[in-house]
């Protein structure tokens, strides 16, 4: 690579974008198992919608919610912070409560 007082020549654009599509394969193939994951676990929650609904449970459990965001933020050793970490999973848990919800 050149120092910052060169221009970059066209071996190191080059490089850089051998690179980049390399890193970006790898968030392909990541995004493709977050998808799996993310259908998973919406399996489940579709699974616990049917089970409170034969008892006559609420969809919406707030203690469980700040149960699930404690333990994810827990577990999170970044570059994300808890922060973004915890809007990540609001969003998963109101789709997982669209599919509680749901009767079909």
């Amino acid at each position: 690579m050149t120092s910052d007082h060169e221009a970059p020549t066209p071996s190191d654009r080059a490089e850089v974008d051998r690179q980049i599509a390399t890193i970006r394969e790898r968030m392909d193939a990541l995004d493709a198992r977050l998808v799996a994951l993310l259908n998973e676990r919406a399996s489940c929650a579709r699974e616990i919608g049917v089970l409170k609904d034969t008892v006559g449970l609420e969809v919406h459990q707030p203690d469980r919610e700040i149960e699930v965001l404690n333990h994810v933020r827990a577990h999170n050793e970044g570059p994300l912070n808890a922060e973004a970490i915890t809007r990540v999973f609001e969003r998963i848990i109101e789709e997982a409560r669209r599919l509680e919800r749901a009767k079909d």
